[in-house]
């Protein structure tokens, strides 16, 4: 007898194998057979997959909900797009450890860092920790619809140790302070940390404009601090550095070298952020070379790379909007959307602020999302990720025989003010995603960078792995696709295992059965929309998706059709979980 038996279905097993067809027991949380399951019958329950896929449960190692997992069981919209395992605690930010002097600003670091609402997490949160590893602790004691892991964020432990001077990212931690730190990591990986973190871009500021203290932290104090894996024998390193985006040869060179002595003298997997820059738009092979010279000599390294461009998303409820630096949409911004769509569809209104936004002087970022209309795109549904100039605000503005801002203006508009405007920002140099497809195509590198729980007003990444199926291995169309049994691959069983996670990522018996069932042709995202469901009333944006016929969560139906079911399997992962027997 088993729990449960999946008829009938293709089974995607996790391996990069063709596919095939089989039945699948489940007993309790676990895998018991795959193919002839005549042995464990009757089962409790039984779903016929006639004409759908059966894959693992998709393993993002790259989320930041190390807030929400206190407060919330759900984690969607990882939860609902297939993932079924997340990893926690990137970039070098999170809660832990923390003094109770250091709350307020690590909020603030995180609501600067990944878009977080501030009053969110101060109302969400109930704290309860101090070390990384009495966060362990409280987070052992909780469920959620997926399993947890937790890494340790540098920035959170810099300011532990060096108080004040911890988040001045000008100050150099002594050697007793980085052997402090050193001491900390290590007894978080004994206790279950799955690696240790940081951040070394200049875009990570907190919510006042201030740097990220580990920004230019010496390669003394991050090799230092990363030893402690060593000091261990477990654990994995990730971050990420202004090395794929720089133009300062000076700079990349000094990454480089930071990064060479952390494959040098660290001995554990490593991984980092590897995107496409306007200004850099090459940079990404070379470091995808340098990745190759140093598994050629044996070390463990991949390269992060997204499934799409990173885009920010634009529109009245977001918090970019290219209306905003115009004096007349100023005073309008604080009332509620509906109300501000009533005023900017007044003709005098209209006129005064399309005059002001002619006006107003801005450059870098901020011009890009003031007036960037040929990188301007109009989401539509489902969500188009390989845009075409002819889709873009400038480009539907010349079709129209109109101005672009009075083209983006109307589109603002649309929707009662819930149409939103997608602008890639990483991974879009060319205006199409061949480079992608060769980073993802790449043996050196990795699925990664969703971002799942951070950005919650400007960027919906957290569905990058049903865009990773959908896109490419159905519907694009302005080059070529990829297998879908690579694609399931590289989100399962490669991600697993590059964290230690031995026991999922694969459909055969002994693995947990962490499960999606997924009618191909039907699987699509729906746009994204804002939701005000954070507490404290904060917003983020929202994305669901069709297709996911359900997944399963050691053995347990979490979602069907897209609904979660209010199972809440998933539990902390402490450290490597090993393969079965």
């Amino acid at each position: 007898m088993s729990d449960l038996i999946i008829r009938n279905g293709t089974v995607i097993d996790g391996t990069g194998g063709p596919r095939f067809a089989a039945d699948i027991a489940v007993v309790a949380d676990r895998i018991v057979a795959v193919g002839d399951v005549s042995a464990y019958e009757p089962a409790l329950r039984e779903v016929d997959a006639s004409g759908l896929i059966v894959t693992p449960g998709w393993v993002d190692i790259h989320t930041h909900y190390d807030g929400q997992a206190t407060w919330d069981p759900d984690l969607a919209p990882s939860s609902v797009n297939g993932v079924t395992s997340i990893v926690m605690g990137n970039c070098g930010v999170g809660f832990a450890p923390a003094r109770p002097d250091r709350h307020d600003w690590l909020i603030r670091l995180l609501e600067g860092v990944e878009d977080i609402p501030g009053t969110a997490l101060t109302e969400g949160m109930s704290w309860g920790w101090e070390s990384f590893d009495e966060y362990l602790d409280v987070l052992d004691g909780l469920a959620w619809t997926v399993d947890v892991g937790a890494q340790v964020p540098h920035a959170a432990l810099r300011t532990y140790v060096m108080g004040e001077r911890g988040a001045d990212h000008q100050s150099e931690a002594t050697d007793d302070e980085i052997q402090q730190m050193r001491v900390l990591t290590a007894s978080a990986i004994r206790n279950g940390a799955l690696g240790f973190t940081t951040s070394r871009t200049w875009a990570h500021r907190t919510s006042s404009g201030e740097s990220i203290g580990t920004l230019r932290a010496t390669a003394d104090e991050v090799v230092g601090v990363a030893k402690a894996l060593d000091d261990v024998g477990a654990g994995v390193i990730q971050l990420i550095s202004d090395v794929y985006q720089s133009a300062d040869d000076e700079l990349v060179a000094t990454e480089l070298d930071l990064l060479g002595r952390i494959v040098e003298e660290v001995h554990r997997p490593l991984s980092f952020t590897v995107q496409q820059n306007d200004e850099t738009p090459d940079r990404w092979r070379d470091l995808v070379g340098r990745i190759e010279g140093w598994t050629a000599e044996g070390a463990d390294v991949r390269a992060q790379v997204a499934v799409r461009p990173i885009g920010v998303l634009l529109g009245l409820a977001a918090t970019a909007n290219p209306l905003r630096r115009c004096p007349t949409y100023t005073r309008l911004h604080e009332l509620p959307v509906a109300e501000r769509v009533a005023h900017l569809s007044d003709p005098a209104t209209r006129a005064d602020i399309v005059a002001e936004h002619a006006e107003v002087r801005v450059r870098d970022f901020p011009a890009l999302i003031h007036a960037g209309f040929d990188r301007m795109y109009p989401l539509t549904d489902p969500p188009n990720y390989e845009p075409t100039p002819e889709d873009s605000v400038a480009g539907l503005a010349a079709a129209d025989g109109v101005e672009p801002v009075e083209k983006m203006y109307d589109l603002m508009l649309a929707e009662e003010g819930g149409q939103l405007l997608y602008m890639p920002l990483m991974n879009y140099a060319n205006g199409d995603l061949d480079d992608v497809r060769e980073m993802i195509l790449s043996e050196h590198s990795m699925f990664g960078l969703s971002d799942a729980g951070a950005h919650c007003n400007v960027i919906s990444d957290g569905t990058f792995p049903t865009t990773a199926i959908t896109h490419w291995t159905r519907d694009r169309t302005r080059g070529e696709q990829i297998d879908l049994e690579f694609v399931v691959h590289q989100q399962t069983q490669r991600t697993a295992a590059h964290v230690g996670w031995d026991d999922r990522g694969v459909v055969a018996p002994g693995y947990l059965a962490d499960l999606n069932i997924i009618d191909h042709e039907r699987l699509a995202l729906k746009p994204p929309r804002l939701v005000d469901d954070l507490p404290a009333g904060g917003t983020r944006l929202m994305q669901l998706a069709d297709g996911y016929v359900a997944t399963i969560k050691r053995g347990r139906v979490i979602a069907e059709d897209g609904v979660l079911t209010g199972d809440r399997p998933g539990r902390l992962q402490r450290g490597a979980q090993p393969a079965p027997a």
